[in-house]
């Protein structure tokens, strides 16, 4: 899968988050979106998602050489801070339902799932009574154990305790080598995996 952003920019009323934004994103390749808090991190991971449109410039998204497709979605998955759980369900129930959508990667089940996040005990307790953690890294399995070419974790270790981190940078080693991977945060123990950076101050136009 490529992505491939043209004199890109966005824009909330007057204000710019980015702009003149000119980069290609490759499969096989691992980034970081990076910058200080409130800059506008997560909006950019929202545009090369397809969540948001640009406001100028173009966005565009290739899973073969020239071959564009309008609907990003079915191609790439993301685990987000602001995205929510079905908390009603409990962990099984929610990686099946999850599984309808977005098939797992080949060799991957609900019940391997489960033990590789080390929540074998949790299997059959509703995601509501859930610890902050325990919800985390539900959020990463259903990003990284998902079936698709690229792979977009904002901010993928809040809440995570030492153990938590471990395991999350043994699943990016393990499952995202030959995908697209975009972390964005300003953490370097979320984003020291990725090869290549990305400043979102570097794109930002000069106050008035």
């Amino acid at each position: 899968m490529k992505i491939s952003l043209t004199d890109a920019g966005k824009r909330f009323n007057r204000d710019w988050i980015f702009r003149h934004l000119d980069f290609t994103f490759e499969q096989g390749r691992s980034y970081a979106i990076t910058g200080p808090n409130g800059s506008g991190k997560s909006t950019l991971l929202q545009v090369i998602a397809g969540a948001l449109q640009v406001s100028e410039g173009q966005c565009r998204w290739s899973i073969s050489e020239g071959s564009w497709v309008e609907e990003p979605y079915p191609y790439i998955s993301i685990c987000t801070p602001y995205l929510e759980l079905v908390e009603e369900m409990n962990l099984q129930e929610f990686l099946h339902f999850h599984n309808g959508f977005k098939k797992f990667l080949p060799g991957m089940d609900t019940t391997a799932i489960i033990k590789r996040m080390g929540l074998e005990e949790a299997g059959h307790k509703q995601i509501r009574n859930f610890s902050s953690g325990m919800k985390q890294r539900v959020k990463l399995a259903q990003a990284i154990f998902s079936d698709v070419p690229a792979v977009f974790l904002d901010e993928p270790c809040t809440n995570l305790d030492t153990s938590g981190i471990d395991l999350y940078q043994q699943l990016l080693n393990d499952h995202c080598r030959d995908r697209l991977l975009v972390v964005s945060s300003n953490d370097e123990v979320e984003y020291r995996y990725c090869k290549e950076q990305i400043n979102i101050v570097d794109y930002k136009p000069p106050t008035p």
